[in-house]
Parts: C-alpha cells; sequence; structure tokens
C-alpha cells in the first residue's frame, strides 16, 4: 500500500475545510509532541491523518494494558513497546509520508534544538517537570504551546509566547526553580492549584466520583482517564495545532475553555472577581474532598 500511496489523493477529503494552499501548509508543518499516550497521542493521529508532514515526539514510557482503555495507539500487539516507536510505526500506516523523529528519555537534551525548528508544541505529558520545561523553551522561541486541563471534561487552552504560563496564571510553587529540580511537593502543589482552577472555572465536579477524585488530588490514587474526555481533548488540542500552521484564529487563550458534552455547552473561564470570590470556597471543598478520600 505504501508505494501506490499519494498525499494529494490522501488530502482530497480535506479540502474545503481548508484550501489547497492551507493544505500545503499543512504538509509543511512541523510539530513537536510530547507525549503519545492519550491527549498527546489522540491529537497527533488527528495531525497525521490531517496530512501534517513532519513531527518530532517523544514519550518515556512503554504502552500497558490500563492504557487500552483510552490511548488511540495503545493495542494489544502495542503493550510493552515504547509508545513513541509504536505510535511511529502506526503513524506511517495512517501517513506513510510523513517525516517522523522519535525521542525517549533524552528528549531534554534536544528540546532547544526542536523548539528552533517546529511550528508549535503540543504538551501530552502529565509531568510538572516536562511541562516547566516545554513551556520555559517554548517561550524562548517564541512558540505557542497547546495543552489540556487535568479535568472530566475535555479541556484546551494556547499558551502564546507573550502570555502567562500555567506556572505563573495559576501560582505553581516552581518560578525560579528549576525544572528538574521540582520536589513531590511541588507537585502535589501544582496539581492542586490546576484542580481549584477547574472547579473554579467549570461544572466538572457534577461528572465525576467525588471520593475518587479526592484521592487523586491528595496523590492516593493515579488520575482518572475515560477514553470519550481524553480523545475528544486530543481532537480540540489537533485544531487548535491546525488552526496556529495555517494562521487560523479561534479565540483560544492561555486561559482555554472546557467542553461539556452532557449538556452541551461550552465553559469558559469566569471573570476574575467571581474566580476570587470562588477560590477561597472551592479550596476548603477541594481540602475536604482530599480528607473524605
Amino acid at each position: 500500500m505504501t508505494g501506490n500511496f499519494d498525499y494529494a489523493t490522501f488530502t482530497t477529503r480535506n479540502i474545503g475545510f481548508v484550501s489547497e494552499a492551507e493544505q500545503r501548509l499543512i504538509r509543511s508543518a512541523k510539530v513537536f509532541v510530547c507525549g503519545t499516550g492519550g491527549m498527546g497521542g489522540a491529537a497527533l493521529m488527528a495531525l497525521a491523518r490531517a496530512g501534517v508532514g513532519h513531527v518530532t515526539i517523544a514519550d518515556l514510557d512503554a504502552f500497558e494494558v490500563s492504557n487500552l482503555n483510552r490511548q488511540v495507539f495503545a493495542f494489544t500487539d502495542t503493550v510493552g513497546r515504547h509508545k513513541a516507536e509504536a505510535s511511529a510505526a502506526l503513524l506511517h500506516k495512517i501517513n506513510p509520508g510523513m517525516q517522523i523523529e522519535v525521542l525517549k528519555d533524552d528528549w531534554p537534551k534536544h528540546v532547544e534544538r526542536i523548539a528552533a525548528d517546529v511550528q508549535v508544541v503540543v504538551n501530552g505529558t502529565d509531568d510538572l517537570a516536562a511541562s516547566l520545561l516545554l513551556y520555559r523553551t517554548a517561550r524562548g522561541a517564541g512558540l505557542p504551546v497547546i495543552d489540556a486541563y487535568a479535568s472530566p471534561l475535555p479541556s484546551v487552552y494556547v499558551t502564546r509566547s507573550n502570555e502567562p504560563m500555567p506556572e505563573e496564571r495559576l501560582g505553581y510553587p516552581t518560578i525560579g526553580k528549576a525544572w528538574d529540580a521540582v520536589t513531590k511537593e511541588d507537585r502535589a502543589a501544582a496539581f492542586q492549584a490546576e484542580a481549584i482552577h477547574v472547579l473554579v472555572h467549570s461544572t466538572s465536579r457534577h461528572y465525576i466520583d467525588l471520593d475518587a477524585a479526592g484521592e487523586v488530588a491528595a496523590g492516593r490514587r493515579s488520575r482518572m482517564s475515560f477514553a470519550p474526555m481524553v480523545i475528544s481533548t486530543g481532537m480540540l488540542m489537533a485544531y487548535e495545532a491546525i488552526a496556529l500552521i495555517i494562521d487560523k484564529p479561534t479565540g483560544t487563550d492561555c486561559r482555554g475553555y472546557f467542553f461539556n458534552p452532557y449538556r452541551p455547552a461550552v465553559e469558559r473561564p469566569r471573570t476574575w472577581l467571581v474566580e476570587a470570590a470562588l477560590k477561597p470556597i472551592v479550596r476548603r471543598f477541594l481540602d475536604r474532598m482530599m480528607r473524605a478520600g
């Protein structure tokens, strides 16, 4: 099949959603997707099917059985294989012409080189240290970073180099600290800051088991993940990446938004005045959840 692959035929049904000129921009685009598991993997799959021509992908881990519930490149025959390597092989089954650089646990050594070569960074990691390195490097290179919240609702935000990074916007205790010097306490505080933001600015609390969420926030349970939420989030991230590639505004900024499929509705961040009023209430609520969990 690879020998019969033709890019124009492959992307012919894209035209109408994008123009032929925009499709050429997509083909020439270079994107860095760090983390090819849940949301990052879903975004990567969509970018490959959209016809993105060049990607650098990085991951530390191998696929596990517990990934099968949500990660688009996790199959019974990829369990045990390195995520980035397995993902690259599957991407070439979708888009044989895609140029793929695969990185493993040494990706931080290459991050400045990558940032000098790509147009967009997609953060598919769930690690604070990795995220700090990505955001700080992207800011230095003038690159946008696409990310999502640790939320029960699909979400997306786009942080451009002139906008506050999550550690600044949400008040992580990591400002001025080296990315590879973060502590367990820093990770817990950053996660709780993000959880407070999610609870203040979305109706997420209505759609999860709060006892289980309390255990997650307290660090006694792995994060909950669900295929419809994770894959929908990856699709939102892919939309934003393509919009940046073809220079089409979407209105998504560093504060982002939540998509509520239950109502359905788009939930945008509240005003600073409402946020200031709700934060102390939400913080106490989160503390009770963590104690109960």
